[in-house]
């Protein structure tokens, strides 16, 4: 495994639970409009460390240590949004997200009492929305998913693993 995959990834696997036959429905990134920031961000980074070599010697210090924030910040910004993962499975969702440290939100299906779709304009023309969890516990930190693309889709089959897992009524065959 490639050192940029190592640390790039968050490693959704280790977090199942095999034993009990836990398998992943779905595994839902962040739309591609949240990396529209960060890529611009680094991308002005980049100019002002392009233009810094034919500033006058003794102010040449301040754009490239801008630069250089600008794209670290940036390219930080970038990863967090990358590694930030809302996982479907068979029997809960998660969420794992953040790049030095990790935070892992955990809901078994069994917990959830509604889920709310919000999709602003923005999202409606672009194809992303919001999830917002209601369950049983109010403070949990599985709340507000934002920025999912086909949010429709992933609702759906949320319900279906409700459904199918008997949680919702009866199991209609």
């Amino acid at each position: 495994m490639s050192l940029i995959r190592a640390v790039t990834d968050p490693h959704i696997g280790k977090h199942l639970l095999r034993e009990e036959g836990e398998v992943i429905v779905d595994e839902v990134r962040h739309h591609w409009i949240v990396f529209v920031v960060p890529t611009l961000v680094v991308l002005v980074g980049a100019v002002l460390l392009g233009v810094s070599p034919f500033v006058d010697l003794d102010l040449a210090w301040f754009p490239f240590l801008l630069a250089m924030t600008l794209v670290v910040y940036g390219g930080y910004k970038w990863l967090y949004q990358w590694m930030d993962r809302f996982v479907i499975t068979n029997m809960r969702v998660f969420r794992v997200h953040g790049v030095l440290s990790q935070q892992l939100a955990t809901m078994p299906l069994a917990r959830i009492l509604d889920i709310t779709v919000r999709k602003p304009l923005q999202g409606r023309l672009l194809g992303y929305g919001h999830f917002v969890f209601e369950s049983a516990a109010q403070e949990q930190g599985l709340r507000d998913i934002r920025f999912i693309g086909r949010p429709y889709q992933r609702d759906l089959a949320i319900q279906r693993v409700v459904q199918r897992s008997g949680l919702r009524g009866p199991r209609v065959n």
